[in-house]
């Protein structure tokens, strides 16, 4: 079984999965996180998170994820302590805010090579879409990076169609392909099978790098109707109101499935994504043991018979 692939077309090599390291380094309280980390909750201290990364890459997953905007800067600054001088491969994502313009581009890579200890960065993504930052600039910024040997690969993120076609052909004029397009999908995210995020990705041989792709925790099994998460999350979509009882047939089938190999809800719901070769998940993991069970998705195969079942059941999130 396959654990490596090329990003894109490009001649980056990663896993098949990488790590979310989105509350690594997080200051104590909730002044500085993000909506997103104080939905996830606090991470679990400075010695899990090592012990995540040693499980990780025990198992082949060398690929980290973060960004500039992750807890100003924290997220980036604990990677780069927890991975100097070890083989990883690094994915990080600017702008420092969506407020940022294009001027803003030099400082915020000076910044991240600085926070994670390196000379250069394997994938360097743009965060969010934005009108200060327009598209043929940013990726003739981009571009110059890599040329200068600062930047490996170029990615975006939370990209529509139509901006990434727009990237991809600016990068192309200068001779570098678009690596990958960072969105979150999932089981009960479906929407880039159908807002032509996934056919661009198809068309284009862009990789999708999918986040939050275990629904903020839905699709684990941990939570029911009777048991809903703690903190912040706990307000979000997936489990306000009836929600929970509506995707409670998909952990369902999930754990039926997981059953039948041996595994966990969680470690189908990621294998379901991995059945499709354009996608590239990067679940969260706070510590060794949810790093040791996201990497346990590499081991199986699902069939057939059983993408399509999930892929039925699952249908009314295709939107």
């Amino acid at each position: 079984m396959e654990h490596t692939r090329a990003l894109g077309k490009t001649a980056l090599i990663v896993p098949r999965l990488g790590i979310g390291t989105m509350v690594w380094g997080q200051p104590k309280g909730l002044g500085r996180w993000t909506p997103a980390q104080q939905a996830y909750g606090p991470s679990e201290g400075a010695d899990e998170e090592e012990r995540a990364l040693e499980a990780s890459l025990a198992a082949g997953v060398n690929l980290l994820d973060t960004a500039e905007f992750y807890s100003l800067g924290a997220s980036e600054r604990r990677v780069g302590e927890l991975t100097r001088g070890r083989d990883v491969i690094i994915a990080t994502k600017f702008p420092p805010s969506p407020f940022s313009g294009i001027n803003a581009f030099p400082k915020a890579l000076a910044d991240s090579l600085r926070r994670l200890q390196r000379q250069s960065i394997d994938l360097l993504q743009h965060h969010f879409p934005s009108n200060r930052m327009p598209i043929p600039k940013l990726m003739n910024a981009l571009a110059d990076a890599v040329e200068a040997g600062r930047v490996r690969a170029v990615g975006v993120s939370n990209y529509s169609a139509a901006q990434m076609r727009l990237a991809h052909a600016e990068l192309a004029k200068r001779g570098i392909p678009l690596a990958s397009n960072q969105v979150q999908y999932s089981l009960l995210c479906r929407r880039p099978e159908v807002d032509g995020v996934m056919d661009a990705c198809r068309d284009l041989g862009v990789t999708l790098i999918a986040y939050s792709p275990l629904a903020m925790g839905a699709l684990t099994g941990k939570y029911t109707a009777t048991a809903t998460p703690r903190g912040l999350r706990r307000f979000l979509g997936a489990f306000r109101g009836n929600a929970i009882r509506a995707w409670q047939p998909v952990v369902d089938l999930l754990r039926k499935i997981a059953e039948k190999h041996a595994k966990t809800p969680s470690q189908v719901a990621l294998r379901w994504l991995m059945e499709n070769d354009l996608v590239l998940p990067i679940p969260g993991a706070k510590n060794a043991g949810q790093a040791a069970e996201n990497a346990g998705a590499l081991s199986f195969s699902l069939t057939a018979d059983e993408v399509e079942a999930l892929d039925m059941i699952t249908r009314p999130w295709r939107k």
